[in-house]
């Protein structure tokens, strides 16, 4: 088949959204110091990593994964602090429960919402669906502006309204009072989503079992598992009942499963490091403002920054010094900053180092 023929016949069966879209792009990062996806730096310590291998000895990779894991589920729901009556939900990372909360009311004809500056993946998988998605921009020192989001909620009725908190990129960590408004004025789904609960150590979850419309996302990538991709929706029995239906059998593969069960048992080891993270977050912040550079406060494990006129040259010479952080180039709002993940101390001097050598 020729390429023309080939492209008029993606034309005919495909959505234009979809041509219309690109796909999430991940920044090779081999051979550097790699601060731009908010990953722990840390890996497993050595004396237990022997023990976490035994563990995977004799997984039976012949055989379908547990499609129903109880006793995993029962160990998150205490990691996470859920109330009585809450069920959760596991996912391929968060990306795919994200993806089955917009699949579900793809037949509302109401948009998905969400703040923006904000998780990308909220508005990308809105539109490959062809879904209507509605933007709600966060005043210029990206904090929630309430009234503006009141006033959409109001006017465009969202089917499900998603909100980082913190957000990414900014790192805000919007009122609790904000957020009970915002869950009080939607006429369909809110979904909180705490991915940097680690470092924010705010939580909703408390709350699911009083707001009929609430769910929550949380994930162990930030903690320090991003390798396993394990994601988790928390709501009511009757929301993860239904949602449940367009979620993939045999979704969380077996050595996902038993990793997640193995680090659960060695919380403590995740909420250590995630303390030197805080602890980090709150040194570069001190040292990037002595540069100079406006920094926004973060309740997450990342820093943005603005550099105005040499955001470009900044990342770009960050690179060839060896550490590789997040360009914005062409966003409409971000085009002009950076963001960096808190690393190790040793990363973060190394990053400190090259950034005050560029400026």
């Amino acid at each position: 088949m020729s390429d023309n023929a080939t492209t008029a016949l993606m034309h005919s069966l495909l959505r234009p959204e979809l041509l219309a879209s690109k796909a999430y792009a991940v920044a090779p990062g081999e051979g550097l110091i790699k601060l731009d996806a908010m990953e722990n730096p840390y890996g497993l310590p050595a004396a237990l990593r022997e023990e976490w291998l035994r563990s995977l000895a004799d997984a039976p990779l012949n055989r379908y994964p547990d499609a129903h894991p109880v006793a995993l589920v029962d160990a998150l729901k205490a990691h996470v602090g859920l109330p009585a009556g809450i069920e959760l939900m596991l996912g391929n990372g968060s990306d795919e429960l994200i993806q089955i909360l917009v699949t579900a009311v793809a037949g509302s004809q109401r948009p998905v919402m969400a703040v923006e500056p904000g998780f990308v993946m909220y508005r990308l998988l809105t539109q490959q669906l062809g879904l209507h998605f509605v933007g709600v921009p966060l005043d210029p020192d990206f904090r929630l502006d309430l009234p503006a989001l009141l006033t959409a909620i109001a006017a465009q009725r969202p089917a499900i309204l998603f909100l980082d908190w913190p957000n990414n990129p900014s790192g805000s960590l919007f009122p609790e009072a904000d957020l009970e408004a915002i869950i009080a004025a939607a006429p369909g789904l809110v979904v909180i989503d705490e991915a940097y609960h680690a470092f924010s150590q705010k939580t909703f979850a408390g709350r699911l079992a009083r707001h009929p419309n609430l769910l929550l996302l949380r994930t162990l990538s930030k903690e320090g598992l991003a390798g396993l991709r394990l994601g988790m929706l928390a709501g009511s029995a009757a929301w993860i009942q239904e949602l449940d239906k367009l979620r993939l059998p045999y979704n969380i593969n077996v050595l996902t499963q038993r990793s997640a069960a193995f680090y659960l048992r060695h919380a403590e080891v995740l909420e250590a490091q995630a303390e030197i993270l805080r602890a980090e977050r709150e040194r570069l912040f001190r040292a990037i403002s002595a540069c100079g550079l406006s920094v926004w406060p973060s309740a997450a494990n990342f820093l943005l920054f603005h550099a105005p006129g040499r955001a470009a040259a900044l990342f770009s010479g960050l690179r060839e010094g060896g550490v590789l952080i997040k360009v914005f180039t062409g966003h409409p709002r971000l085009g002009e900053y950076l963001r960096v993940t808190v690393g190790t101390p040793a990363e973060n001097d190394r990053f400190l180092a090259v950034l005050e050598s560029l400026l």
